[in-house]
């Protein structure tokens, strides 16, 4: 089925090495396609399965998160033949853009509503894998969208869920390293509305322990 998307309007947003992201217009409205481009080093047929596999993953799992009451992007169309996914373009910035340009109390208090969301994501068994302040999109109207569940799975393991905020602390050290240790506390803060206390420290012990792994193979090397 051919999507009919025209190509008077296309701009590119993010080329990863999993898909790319074009800004475009459809249907005589801005939204964002991602495409999964074919891996010439895969065999093809193996490269069509995991292609398919993952544009039909991805939708799935946005929708799940939708439920769980984690805003994300609306699905438009799903192209599975050409691995193609349209979705809602959200207006708004990158938390990242505006993370360390606002005062205190807002950066806490959107760190506090990220580290909520997380957590019914993963009290709904759903790991974004990805999780970066890039990835979040947070809208005019103070809502923060999840974006690009690419790398996502689902699991109610702790491994996973000490990994995906691992992710989420490196990003802040490195791209917010001047907040990072508050705005950390604010996401495990908000992390404990939605889990609660029990769960948090169980994740915590095991981002430690991530963390502890990572020093460990460092050393070594």
């Amino acid at each position: 089925m051919r999507l009919g998307w025209r190509q008077n309007s296309v701009v590119l947003i993010k080329k990863g090495a999993e898909a790319s992201l074009y800004l475009e217009t459809w249907h005589d409205r801005k939204v964002i396609m991602k495409r999964r481009l074919p891996k010439k080093y895969r065999i093809p047929e193996l490269d069509n399965m995991i292609r398919s596999q993952r544009t039909t993953h991805e939708p799935h799992i946005m929708h799940k998160a939708k439920e769980a009451g984690v805003p994300t992007p609306t699905i438009l169309m799903v192209d599975v033949a050409d691995a193609n996914i349209v979705m809602e373009f959200v207006e708004g910035k990158q938390v990242k853009e505006v993370l360390d340009a606002v005062s205190k109390e807002e950066r806490l208090s959107l760190c506090r509503l990220i580290g909520k969301m997380i957590g019914r994501l993963h009290k709904n068994g759903i790991i974004h894998g990805d999780l970066t302040t890039s990835n979040m999109i947070l809208t005019p109207y103070g809502k923060v969208v999840f974006v690009d569940f690419g790398l996502s799975e689902r699991s109610v393991e702790l491994e996973p869920k000490g990994v995906d905020l691992h992710l989420m602390k490196r990003t802040l050290n490195s791209t917010h390293y001047k907040h990072a240790k508050e705005c950390f506390k604010a996401i495990m803060d908000g992390y404990a509305e939605s889990v609660g206390e029990k769960e948090t420290k169980q994740v915590t012990a095991k981002i430690r322990e991530i963390e502890k792994r990572g020093r460990y193979v460092a050393d070594r090397e």
